[in-house]
């Protein structure tokens, strides 16, 4: 709640400064022509008394407790102790911004609060709200805008006129309106005269088709209601009746080209917006297989459906429709992707001489003297060193650094005498004492929203780009013509086909997908479990190539797991591991105990591991668990 507040005081202290800033801004010198002199107003008069310290010191209370109430967002107390403090201390810039802020939120909460009361049907505790709104900030155009939708409300709630209600809408069919009670009927007939007197004994008149038969017939009914009745006959006489208005009825036989000629038919257009033209193809298909409207047009582009089919068809059909899209669940799958990738690399020990070099002392002396004879003669001539002080002479030579031998960079050992004297001249030795090591940690948070049995594809990595194919150049398809592919009498000729020839090759790219690409699709069940299809792949580059084209290493993973609401499934992928150990000493002594631990030893180790989480949720079920009820749609087929 700290937080809250800091930031209040902050956009207070913000406005202070700048309404400081716009008030000691330099006024123009020079005065207007009929400038008059200002005259202070009472009220600035008044505010420009001194205002005593303990007024200050309240005000400052005041304005304490109205910020702890604005935390609490009980912002109509808070407006009430800032309009305090700013008539106690009118100096203090801070005061009058508080009220305006809170004047502010005060007004948003009435809004919100009359719109909860409009939806709830509470038109007078909404009208109030804003009043009160209203009253604080008469100029909001928020308050204006929700107070013309409440004089809408009421205005559509008024009862108006039924020649202006029947102006707004189209003529509905004949309602047939029977009298009530029930009959009882013992007929032994043919069918043209049971169906004129069933009929009849409800007030009802019937025109007959010429297509019923007058074949003979017998009904028995006791305590029948109008429907039971006119269901019974149209059984027993295989006919139907349509009405004509609420006393009269047309009966015919029933097959299909009657069902189409004298069934009264009503055009609706359906509006389908976000389907896509399969699905809206698919809700064509369930018109007319399931529904038999026979005469049922769909239109991609505008993503509409025009149906001609009888009321009660129409009517099955936009309550199937309605459970369909309405009672399709949702669900948000939550994916997080964590990559964590260690790289280390150790490096300690001893690298002893790998190498000794032996030569003989006295040889080595005189090649070194022959190949530097000019340099010898100047030693002896300016008096360093006598003619026969052969180790002088070399002292000299080697710290003057005029000469350089690998012999005896590292220092030599001498054994033997006189001409036989030797010396053993071994390798370079090192210590190595390294440590390299680095982690690296990434976190990818997504959030998909998808319908039942929705894919949805998530791809994380680059696009790389392969070469498949190349245009050659054009010169090994000109003719050999004299003067125009040779050079001719011109000599510009064979430069204009220099540039023919130099065409370069033009490649073909086609772009690989790199790195991952996971496939989810969910399945909501009765009890709100979720069954989850994965489809997972990581492409990656393997470092080699076959003719120019790189090789390509491919891992998938496909499953399916039931998860229930929250829970949540994680998927891992070891990208990649390895190790490698590099051990430099002296053969058979590196490997004694205890000695192996001297040697030089490189030690590196690299892994990167992929770890996917995905939770889903279900943010909208379709039904709750068991069985929903069925619908049954009746489908006549008499005559077919």
């Amino acid at each position: 709640m700290l937080a809250p507040f800091l930031l209040f005081s902050l956009l207070l202290a913000l406005a202070a400064s700048i309404g400081e800033a716009q008030a000691t801004a330099p006024a123009s010198s020079v005065p207007a022509a009929n400038s008059e002199p200002a005259v202070v107003p009472a009220q600035d008069a008044a505010q420009a008394k001194p205002v005593r310290n303990s007024d200050r010191r309240k005000a400052a209370r005041l304005f304490l407790a109205a910020s702890k109430l604005f935390e609490k967002e009980e912002f109509e107390e808070a407006l009430q102790r800032y309009e305090r403090a700013a008539a106690l201390d009118p100096g203090n810039p801070d005061y009058p911004l508080a009220v305006g802020v809170a004047r502010s939120h005060l007004v948003t909460a009435l809004i919100q609060a009359a719109a909860k009361d409009r939806l709830h049907g509470d038109a007078a505790a909404a009208r109030a709200a804003l009043a009160q709104a209203r009253e604080l900030d008469p100029k909001n155009p928020q308050v204006m805008q929700h107070l013309n939708e409440l004089g809408d409300d009421a205005l559509l709630g008024q009862t108006r006129p039924l020649y202006e209600q029947g102006a707004e809408t189209a003529g509905e069919g004949a309602v047939l309106a029977p009298a009530s009670g029930v009959r009882s009927f013992h007929l032994r007939s043919d069918r043209r005269r049971i169906i004129q007197q069933v009929f009849q004994s409800w007030g009802i008149d019937t025109t007959l088709d010429e297509s019923v038969r007058a074949a003979p017939a017998r009904v028995d009914i006791d305590d029948a209601s109008f429907e039971t009745a006119a269901h019974i006959v149209e059984m027993l006489t295989k006919s139907f009746y349509v009405p004509l208005d609420a006393h009269r009825v047309l009966v015919a036989s029933d097959v299909l080209g009657n069902r189409d000629e004298f069934m009264r038919q009503e055009l609706e257009t359906v509006y389908l917006s976000g389907l896509t033209a399969t699905e809206l193809t698919d809700v064509g298909k369930l018109a007319k297989e399931v529904f038999d409207a026979q005469q049922a047009v769909t239109e991609p582009s505008s993503g509409t459906i025009t149906i001609r089919a009888p009321q009660k068809t129409l009517d099955a059909f936009n309550a199937t429709l309605s459970q369909l899209f309405n009672g399709q669940s949702q669900v948000v799958l939550e994916v997080r992707m964590i990559q964590l990738a260690h790289t280390s690399e150790r490096n300690t020990g001893v690298h002893p001489p790998q190498s000794v070099s032996a030569f003989n002392v006295y040889s080595e002396e005189q090649s070194i003297l022959n190949a530097n004879q000019s340099l010898v003669q100047q030693i002896i001539s300016s008096g360093l060193a006598s003619p026969g002080d052969t180790l002088a002479i070399l002292g000299i030579l080697i710290a003057s650094g005029q000469v350089s031998s690998s012999l005896f960079s590292n220092g030599i050992a001498l054994f033997g005498g006189g001409l036989t004297s030797s010396a053993l001249a071994p390798g370079s030795l090192s210590a190595n004492l390294n440590l390299n090591s680095s982690d690296s940690r990434e976190l990818d948070q997504i959030q998909m929203r998808l319908g039942d049995g929705e894919k949805a594809t998530l791809r994380t990595g680059s696009r790389y780009p392969i070469q498949t194919s190349s245009f050659s150049s054009i010169a090994g398809s000109v003719p050999n013509i004299p003067g125009l592919t040779g050079a001719g009498a011109s000599g510009s000729l064979s430069s204009l086909l220099a540039s023919y020839s130099g065409v370069p090759n033009i490649p073909q790219v086609e772009y690989q997908d790199l790195g991952l690409t996971l496939i989810a699709t969910p399945k909501v069940m009765r009890n709100d479990d979720v069954a989850l299809t994965l489809d997972l792949k990581i492409v990656a580059l393997s470092g080699g190539s076959v003719n120019g084209n790189p090789i390509l290493n491919n891992r998938a993973y496909s499953g399916v797991v039931t998860l229930k609401q929250g829970e949540t499934v994680a998927v891992v992928s070891e990208l990649d591991k390895s190790q490698s150990r590099a051990v430099s000493g002296t053969p058979g002594i590196s490997e004694i105990p205890g000695l192996n631990d001297l040697t030089g030893k490189d030690n590196q180790k690299n892994y990167s591991t992929l770890l996917i989480v995905i939770t889903p949720r279900v943010i909208r079920g379709a039904q709750s668990a068991g069985h929903s009820p069925m619908m049954r749609v009746e489908k006549n087929t008499a005559g077919r």
